[in-house]
C-alpha cells in the first residue's frame, strides 16, 4: 500500500489534504528495460546530434529497427511541424491553427509540401474547399498516399457526408474555424480543457485529441505544462501492460505520471546516465511515448511478455539515410539553450 496526499477543497472552498491509501502497481521484468531503453535511445539522439558516425550503439535491436526519439518534440514530424508549419507564416491565431491542423489531419510531410508548392503559401485567408480538394484528388489519382500511417482517423463520412476521407476532414477543419476553435483554445484554462474541446469534434477520439492538444501547445495558442495532463494511447497501453504485471488501483494515466515523477530516482537506482533534453526532464507525453516504443522493443528483448496485442515483430527496419548533424528547433517558450 502507498500513502498519498490528495489536495481537495471543502464546502468553504478551503484547500485541505486528505491521506489516502493506494495499491501500488507491480513491476515486471520489462520495467527496468523501460529506463534502459530511454537512456540508450537518448544517447543515440545526442550522438547523431553531435555528428558521430553510425553505429551509435551496441544494442542490436536499436541498430536494426526504427524507434522514435524519447522526446516527442524531437521526432522528425514534430520537428517539421515546429520549424516549417507553426512558426513559419502569420502568427494570427486563426492562421496558426489552420496551418497546424491542416498538417496534422494528414500528418504527412510530403502532402504538406505538395500543397505548399501548388498554392505558394498555405493560408486560411486564401482557403477554398474546391482548390484544396482538387489538389488532394490529384495526388490520390496518381496513387500517391496523402495520409501518414502513424494515426488512424475515422473517415467522417457519417458526419459530413462526403465519399472521400480527405473531403470530410477538410469540412471538419472548416467547422472548427467557423466555431472559432483557435480563440476558444486560447481561453482554455488547462490542457484537459483544450483536450475536451478538441475531443468534442467528429472523428477526433481520445488519442488524437491528446496528440492535437500537445501539438497546439507547441505554438503560441496555449501555454500549458506538459506535466498537466496525459492520455494513454493504444501503444502506450500495450507497453504499460508489459512493464507492469499488476496495475494495483492505478489507471494507465496514473502509471504514466508515476514514471514521470520517479524518473530521476529510477535512473539513479539503475546507475544509468540519462542525458535529458538540454535540462528538460521527461514530460508526461514523453513517458507515454516511451511506453509505445518499449512495447515494440520488448517484442524482441522480452518475447515471453505478451502484452495486449501479442505482436512478435517490429515492422520498421532502421536504415541510415544520412549522417549529417541535425538542427533542432523547439518551442521558444521552453527556453532550451542548444
Amino acid at each position: 500500500m502507498q500513502t498519498e496526499l490528495v489536495k481537495t477543497y471543502n464546502n468553504k472552498n478551503e484547500q485541505v489534504l486528505i491521506i489516502t491509501k493506494r495499491i501500488k502497481p507491480k513491476a515486471s521484468v520489462v520495467y527496468n528495460t523501460y529506463w534502459k531503453f530511454a537512456t540508450e535511445r537518448q544517447h543515440i539522439f545526442f550522438k547523431r546530434f553531435n555528428g558521430e558516425s553510425y553505429p551509435w550503439t551496441r544494442d542490436k535491436i536499436l541498430n536494426q529497427h526504427k524507434f522514435t526519439n524519447v522526446y516527442r518534440a524531437a521526432d522528425r514530424v514534430s520537428q517539421y511541424l515546429i520549424k516549417h508549419v507553426i512558426y513559419k507564416g502569420s502568427q494570427k491565431p486563426e492562421e496558426v491553427f489552420f496551418r497546424l491542423m491542416l498538417f496534422k489531419l494528414f500528418n504527412r510531410i510530403s502532402t504538406w509540401e505538395f500543397l505548399q508548392s501548388e498554392l505558394g503559401r498555405i493560408s486560411y485567408k486564401d482557403y477554398t474547399f474546391k482548390r484544396y480538394d482538387n489538389l488532394l484528388l490529384e495526388l490520390l489519382d496518381s496513387k500517391i498516399p496523402i495520409y501518414s500511417a502513424a494515426y488512424i482517423m475515422a473517415s467522417g463520412r457519417s458526419n459530413f457526408g462526403y465519399k472521400r476521407k480527405h473531403q470530410n476532414h477538410l469540412k471538419l477543419l472548416e467547422l472548427m474555424m467557423k466555431e472559432r476553435v483557435p480563440y476558444r483554445l486560447q481561453q482554455s484554462k488547462s490542457m484537459s480543457e483544450a483536450y475536451n474541446l478538441l475531443h468534442s469534434y467528429p472523428t477526433i477520439g481520445d488519442f488524437l485529441a491528446y496528440q492535437y492538444a500537445t501539438d497546439i501547445n507547441y505554438s503560441t495558442l496555449t501555454n500549458f505544462s506538459e506535466m498537466d495532463f496525459v492520455k494513454a494511447g493504444p501503444g502506450a497501453k500495450d507497453g504499460i501492460a508489459k512493464c507492469f504485471k499488476d496495475f494495483g488501483d492505478y489507471s494507465f494515466e496514473d502509471i504514466i505520471r508515476l514514471m514521470a515523477d520517479n524518473q530521476e530516482y529510477e535512473f539513479e537506482r539503475l546507475g544509468l546516465d540519462f542525458n535529458n533534453l538540454w535540462g528538460r526532464n521527461l514530460q508526461l507525453i514523453d513517458c507515454q511515448n516511451v511506453f509505445c516504443e518499449v512495447d515494440k522493443y520488448s517484442r524482441i528483448a522480452h518475447p515471453e511478455v505478451k502484452g495486449y496485442s501479442h505482436r512478435t515483430r517490429i515492422k520498421q527496419k532502421f536504415t541510415v539515410q544520412n549522417q549529417d548533424s541535425i538542427e533542432f528547433c523547439f518551442p521558444p517558450k521552453w527556453g532550451l539553450i542548444i
